[in-house]
């Protein structure tokens, strides 16, 4: 079990990982719905309309100003608390929902504010602000493979994201560059300077492959880049659906050349 200020917790699995999460009598964890594995007896489960900070949230107008927010990211209006109304420490699971990691994210180390790719966020101590992040640079928004809005983690606890395949986290120092596919980006801290960057080359641009743009990362500060973006994911998987282009009949080899590349059966 690792030790933290606000909860403990621990990472379980590889590829399909879980966490869970120890909480002391009277405290709390919040989740987005459809996150949650299993929990022990003596642990409330409660709906929460809003990202459950109750941070700026007087009334029902910021309530709902909170929910939409939410909604513009991508996520559920609704979010979901589980306390622990019991006398001795009892535990919740939460489930990533596909192949990837579970990344931890303490934000009090991490000067209270993570920005994320929008469907990164799995759960969290009550208390951390789920938030939108806006991209105040046009091309950026445009063209950065996240759009406009991003998420946001703001607050002094920990904080859980998910991301596909392996992830890598990297220290950038001051005025050191990064540059990456725009959809690898999980997430990087306040003081990074996200940007796009077009790639250049007639070849490089029609025949590379890789797209119009890299994204941009300057430091300093802390970045999580993952080997396997779900978008990457759906779309070879689409591919290979019965609507995709790898048909048999629109190919030059046909069964052949799925026998070639390992795919005959």
């Amino acid at each position: 079990m690792i030790d933290n200020h606000q909860i403990d917790y621990r990472i379980l699995g590889e590829e399909m990982q879980c966490v869970e999460i120890e909480l002391d009598p009277q405290e709390t964890a919040i989740a987005e719905s459809g996150s949650f594995m299993m929990m022990d007896q003596d642990v409330r489960m409660d709906t929460l309309f809003g990202d459950g900070s109750n941070k700026n949230e007087t009334g029902f107008f910021g309530k709902l100003m909170s929910a939409g927010k939410r909604l513009i990211t991508g996520e559920s209006l609704f979010m979901t608390a589980y306390t622990n109304i019991g006398n001795e420490k009892k535990r919740v699971t939460f489930a990533s929902p596909y192949p990837g990691k579970i990344i931890a994210l303490d934000l009090y180390r991490l000067n209270g504010k993570v920005i994320c790719q929008k469907d990164a966020f799995l759960c969290a101590a009550k208390g951390v602000s789920v938030g939108i992040e806006f991209q105040r640079k046009l091309g950026t928004g445009l063209f950065g493979g996240e759009g406009f809005i991003m998420q946001k983690l703001e607050g002094d606890g920990m904080a859980f994201v998910h991301a596909g395949g392996h992830i890598i986290e990297k220290e950038l120092k001051h005025g050191e560059v990064l540059r990456i596919d725009t959809g690898c980006i999980v997430a990087f801290t306040q003081d990074v300077d996200y940007d796009i960057e077009f790639i250049g080359g007639i070849k490089n641009t029609i025949f590379g492959g890789e797209g119009f743009f890299f994204a941009k990362l300057q430091g300093p500060g802390k970045v999580w880049i993952q080997s396997l973006p779900i978008s990457r994911l759906a779309s070879r998987i689409m591919a290979y659906g019965p609507m995709g282009s790898r048909k048999e009949e629109g190919s030059i080899l046909g069964g052949l050349g799925n026998l070639l590349d390992g795919d005959g059966r």
